[in-house]
């Protein structure tokens, strides 16, 4: 998951759904204070660059098939005794430790009024990392799990409380509408003005579609089989000086959007993504895992992580995209070329680095693996 910064929303009569004006008044206030403002695009991590690692136990009690193919499944879960679950506002997402070790990240698409279920949503990805697959497969109803978060990494904020802008779009491309979805809810709720595009190859490869279309005009429905592959100008369709853009979607999507939207003066773009960012500026170099004497070849367009996988299939790794930490590891020798966003300069010193984006600014890097 990626973040390009833009912007999305949803929620009840207040933000957590309490008959409380006054909570939302703080939150929203909060968020102002934090003065969350871009007009560029950025990485994603969290405001604050620290790492929740609240571990919290939960246990799977519904499952949904989302899409027409079937090929996207909502899973629900909530605490074993009952008890309230940690609060989260849309954008918001959840480490979640599957029963083979591996974790993965996934935006958290229920409605935050609900303190009592997280609801997130997979796609089934037969040649991935096999996170989704063990989604689909192993994670029945009773399945035990543990889940560390809510962390959010791509907020939404308000027109006149954060934002300078008047109105909001959104623009979600498939599976992209898992964060997206309750920011639309909170716009909605709280008498924002908003309008949205949801894209996909065909009706019935695109999850919540009538949750989506139940609000009516507002929303733009668009498939690839009936209309074609779409421009920006299809994706941002009314969208001035005064409005908020936020995506989140396939890289291809994101970037037309990002790429338009620098022409546009004044326009606030937040996006998130689902997949690895291109390597940039790469250059090839050696890795040496220091256990076992293997010496990988790191090609300039790849990165040390997937190289790495390729002899030890059983590393752990989750957002591949520098800011969740799953994947850090010491190098023993040799120069680092960071690029994570979450790294003290303290560990860098040690000579931690995060292998799915860090590189080599040498020829060699000898990790302790």
């Amino acid at each position: 998951m990626t973040t390009v910064r833009e912007i999305p929303a949803e929620r009840p009569l207040d933000l957590f759904g309490k008959g409380r004006g006054d909570r939302a008044t703080r939150v929203l206030e909060a968020i102002a204070e934090a003065r969350l403002r871009w007009t560029t695009v950025v990485n994603r991590k969290a405001p604050d660059g620290r790492v929740d690692d609240r571990r919290i136990p939960l246990i799977v009690t519904e499952r949904r098939v989302e899409a027409h193919d079937t090929d996207v499944v909502s899973v629900m879960f909530t605490a074993p005794d009952g008890r309230a679950l940690p609060e989260w506002r849309p954008g918001a997402h959840l480490d979640l430790e599957l029963p083979s070790g591996r974790v993965r990240q996934y935006s958290l698409c229920g409605d935050p009024a609900d303190r009592h279920a997280y609801r997130i949503a997979v796609r089934r990805i037969p040649d991935g990392g096999g996170g989704s697959l063990e989604v689909h497969e192993a994670l029945a109803v009773g399945t035990p799990v543990t889940v560390k978060g809510p962390r959010n990494a791509f907020p939404f904020v308000l027109p006149g409380h954060g934002s300078s802008a008047a109105r909001v779009h959104f623009v979600a491309g498939g599976i992209g509408i898992t964060p997206i979805l309750p920011m639309v809810r909170m716009a909605h709720r709280l008498g924002v003005e908003w309008t949205m595009v949801y894209v996909g190859r065909s009706r019935d490869t695109i999850p919540f579609l009538d949750e989506v279309e139940s609000f009516g005009g507002r929303v733009t429905v668009r498939t690839d089989d009936e209309h074609g592959l779409p421009t920006a100008a299809d994706l941002l369709r009314g969208v001035g000086t005064d409005t908020s853009v936020y995506c989140c979607g396939p890289v291809v999507m994101t970037q037309v959007i990002a790429d338009a939207v620098r022409d546009i003066a004044g326009v606030e773009l937040y996006s998130e993504r689902f997949s690895a960012p291109p390597v940039v500026n790469g250059t090839a170099f050696e890795v040496e895992l220091a256990r076992g004497g293997e010496v990988i070849e790191v090609p300039a367009d790849k990165t040390v992580l997937e190289e790495v996988l390729k002899v030890r299939p059983g590393l752990a790794y989750s957002c591949r995209q520098g800011f969740c930490r799953t994947c850090r590891v010491r190098s023993l020798s040799g120069e680092i070329d960071h690029r994570d966003t979450v790294l003290t300069a303290d560990e860098r010193a040690a000579g931690e680095l995060l292998i799915c984006v860090s590189r080599c600014g040498g020829e060699r890097l000898v990790l302790d693996l």
